[in-house]
């Protein structure tokens, strides 16, 4: 067995290789016209280690939206800001087996988001940003993970003006239930917050050092916290394959339609992927053929 950090380029080009195979199964989105215009054949990997080492693989000078990928870190952002029983007062952490943006999960659920990493609990969470609007929102919290992290994420102003231009229906009745329900302060403001910070881009390796900050101890992140989000990627970051992964991989990761995937290896580091070809729950078909075959070659899983 090889440790994370004793892995090279030719071993990561071998699964790459796999993975670029597996890829051509699944499918670019084009919900988004900005994003359909991505090449289903790219394929990039960033490992950011705990020692500090870093090995990355592929196109990696490519540049994608974060999309549901920042769903993990605008959780974290705000348990480390207003603390675990305020954020779970607003959100779940149950498991769903129905579609990220299901608008019936939410209605059976009384309008009580089930997690945070499908639509309805993202938008909830959207609504409690700090900021006076969905911009200051969205920059305050681009600079914290920015410097946190020591990434260079921004907002991609193209991809956020193709976003808003085909508005998802689904996402604006999921934010009109939860108005009813008492759970947004302002419609309009958690819908442009949400769609604004799906929009933070940045290139694979961005993902890998924000995907650390989660990994491995640090000072800036208190350890309760980490360990929250880990378990609730783990259960909840691949939607309604969130459980058959966890038994195949035993990583928390989470994805993203962009084509982003971080995958995160408690106390040694975190695994990120660039692979815009979608399977039909949203998940990049590639990266997590990647993810899972590093895993299970170097029996990565945390459950031993």
């Amino acid at each position: 067995m090889k440790a994370l950090g004793k892995l090279t380029t030719t071993d990561l080009s071998a699964w790459v290789q796999l993975a670029k195979i597996q890829a051509k199964q699944g499918r670019v989105t084009d919900r988004i016209p900005q994003l359909a215009k991505a090449n289903p054949a790219w394929f990039a990997v960033h490992i950011c280690c705990e020692s500090g080492k870093t090995i990355s693989f592929g196109d990696t000078a490519c540049v994608f939206p974060l999309m549901s990928v920042i769903k993990t870190f605008s959780l974290l952002y705000l348990l480390e800001h207003l603390g675990a029983e305020t954020v779970f007062g607003w959100v779940g952490v149950e498991p769903s087996d129905a579609p990220f943006n299901s608008l019936e999960q939410l209605v059976s659920d009384r309008g009580h988001p089930r997690n945070p990493m499908i639509n309805s609990g993202a938008i909830t969470l959207s609504d409690k940003l700090p900021g006076k609007d969905a911009s200051q929102r969205t920059l305050l919290f681009c600079q914290w993970l920015n410097q946190l992290a020591g990434c260079q994420l921004s907002l991609d102003e193209v991809m956020l003006a193709s976003v808003r231009l085909t508005r998802s229906t689904a996402n604006q009745a999921i934010a009109n239930y939860l108005a009813e329900a008492g759970h947004l302060e302002n419609i309009e403001t958690a819908l442009d917050t949400y769609e604004q910070i799906c929009c933070i881009s940045g290139r694979v390796e961005d993902l890998a050092l924000l995907g650390k900050l989660l990994a491995c101890k640090n000072g800036c992140i208190e350890a309760q916290n980490r360990r929250i989000v880990n378990a609730v990627m783990l259960i909840c970051g691949l939607y309604e394959a969130s459980a058959q992964f966890g038994v195949r991989v035993g990583l928390p990761m989470k994805s993203g339609i962009g084509g982003g995937l971080v995958a995160i290896v408690p106390s040694s580091g975190a695994i990120a992927c660039y692979s815009p070809g979608l399977d039909n729950i949203g998940n990049p078909v590639g990266a997590i053929a990647f993810v899972e075959a590093l895993a299970q070659e170097l029996q990565l899983s945390v459950f031993g």
